[in-house]
């Protein structure tokens, strides 16, 4: 009886050239990721400030439905800015090469969209329907969610580019359209 063989499992092929590795420490050095990191943090900070201070005496005060559209959106807040804080600190772990490429690359640490559920409510229909909650909470919710998309596209468009390497780049789309057209040879 001869034991049976395992088929030759291929070596996984990193897809990010190294133009696509230089354009991403590039980033991490630049002067723009240090704003970004700084205005990213500090909104952290911000948040919970008034979470932890002038945002429960102003929750108090609030009447039931207004109270529990609080709760709800200050959760949603600090999650934002968790997952927010989390991609600007692999950022800088790579950076200062606490990270490697690799494992920043890894996709756990990709951002994606929020979800919205059937009963969420939008920013604006918050803003309409819940004109009970602080103005604060509000600012704060409408400045998370504009650094969480802006951190989005940035983390797309670096990192973006490993999908994009792996057979649906412009070339290749270029190439089938001249297919389809009979201008280039299959």
């Amino acid at each position: 009886m001869t034991p049976e063989r395992k088929p030759a499992v291929p070596a996984l092929r990193d897809p990010m050239t190294s133009q696509g590795e230089d354009r991403l420490l590039q980033f991490t050095r630049s002067e723009l990721f240090a704003r970004t990191f700084r205005e990213g943090m500090d909104m952290v900070e911000e948040t919970a400030a008034y979470l932890d201070g002038p945002g429960r005496e102003d929750s108090k005060r609030l009447q039931r439905d207004d109270a529990l559209t609080y709760a709800s959106q200050s959760m949603r807040l600090t999650t934002r800015l968790m997952q927010v804080a989390s991609w600007l600190l692999v950022q800088r772990a790579l950076k200062e090469g606490d990270m490697g490429l690799t494992e920043a690359r890894a996709e756990k640490y990709r951002l994606v969209p929020e979800i919205q559920s059937e009963g969420d409510l939008s920013f604006s229909d918050i803003a309409d329907q819940a004109y009970g909650l602080p103005s604060r909470l509000l600012d704060l919710s409408a400045r998370s969610k504009s650094i969480y998309e802006r951190i989005m596209r940035l983390d797309r468009s670096l990192y973006g580019t490993i999908a994009a390497q792996t057979g649906n780049t412009v070339a290749d789309q270029i190439q089938r359209l001249e297919i389809a057209f009979g201008r280039a040879q299959r």
